[in-house]
């Protein structure tokens, strides 16, 4: 980013802008010749304007004087995260069912990937110090995104998740398997994975009571959203999420969906300590070169005679 350190210095340009202006309405110096015309022959048409030159060189000097003074910088700011924040893993379905047009976002009707997707997009940039990954499931699971801060990168592929990119069955258990793999090695001061789904588990390996299980062993939370109808997976994803001393959530809106992901982004928050670094490079050199250039030229006369 370019900026000027000492922007106020600009206001020396109005008393400089004044005197050129009055220098300029000025006429400029003339001798008394008996033949005039013959003269006029010898300076040519742009006499008078030759004339002016030097004074509009000084001018220009003088407003590279001001900017040089007024500190011209170009700004590299950074950031460093001192604490680390939540490490969380997003599973999220995108099995057929997940088709069911029963959600609604601002009145109009939607299918239920839609709403998850606009949900989880405000929830990830509400978190913006914590490493964010993301898994994606249906008859089998895999990782869309491992952890990252790199926020536009995660936004992208939740925008560009689609129905059945994973196959039309529901892989939960090694959905949770796949997240375990993506987190377990990292250090973090909290680890959670959050598994969305609008069914019970009908395909994969691993069961999910065992994945849970194991996730839980590694320290790691586990919050379960279930959509649609009320009885659609419920006692298997509450069942996950008391293995994983987290919490179960159920959602039939986009509003409830909504106040969901609110609630566990409170429930799992972290004071991160940012501090901020500005690096700037100087370029009032350039300023001061190029004024002094314009001075040197009109002191050797090349630009002839300045206008008083």
């Amino acid at each position: 980013m370019f900026e000027f350190a000492y922007p106020y210095f600009f206001l020396l340009l109005i008393p400089i802008f004044l005197w050129a202006g009055v220098s300029l309405k000025k006429r400029p110096p003339a001798v008394t010749y008996s033949a005039a015309s013959r003269l006029g022959r010898i300076a040519g048409k742009n006499a008078e304007i030759r004339a002016r030159i030097p004074l509009l060189v000084r001018t220009l000097a003088l407003v590279l004087l001001v900017a040089a003074v007024a500190r011209p910088q170009t700004v590299d700011a950074s950031r460093e995260i001192k604490t680390p924040g939540v490490d969380i893993i997003l599973c999220l379905d995108a099995s057929e069912s997940m088709a069911q047009p029963d959600f609604a976002i601002d009145g109009q009707r939607v299918n239920r990937l839609t709403a998850v997707k606009k949900v989880v997009h405000d929830f990830v940039k509400r978190r913006d110090t914590d490493r964010i990954g993301l898994v994606v499931f249906g008859d089998y699971a895999f990782t869309q995104a491992p952890l990252t801060l790199d926020k536009g990168l995660l936004l992208n592929l939740i925008e560009n998740l689609r129905i059945g990119m994973a196959g039309r069955k529901t892989a939960i258990g090694d959905a949770l398997g796949v997240a375990g793999k993506r987190i377990k090695d990292i250090p973090a001061m909290s680890k959670v994975v959050i598994l969305l789904s609008d069914g019970e588990n009908t395909a994969g390996d691993m069961t999910p009571q065992g994945a849970a299980e194991a996730l839980a062993a590694l320290g790691i939370k586990i919050y379960t959203i279930g959509m649609g109808t009320e009885q659609a997976g419920s006692k298997e994803l509450a069942q996950i999420a008391v293995i994983g001393q987290g919490k179960y959530y159920h959602a039939s809106n986009t509003e409830q969906l909504d106040s969901i992901y609110k609630e566990i982004d409170k429930a799992e928050k972290t004071e991160a300590k940012v501090k901020e670094f500005f690096h700037y490079k100087e370029h009032y050199r350039w300023f001061l070169l190029a004024a002094l250039a314009l001075v040197l030229l009109e002191a050797t006369g090349l630009l002839g005679r300045a206008v008083p």
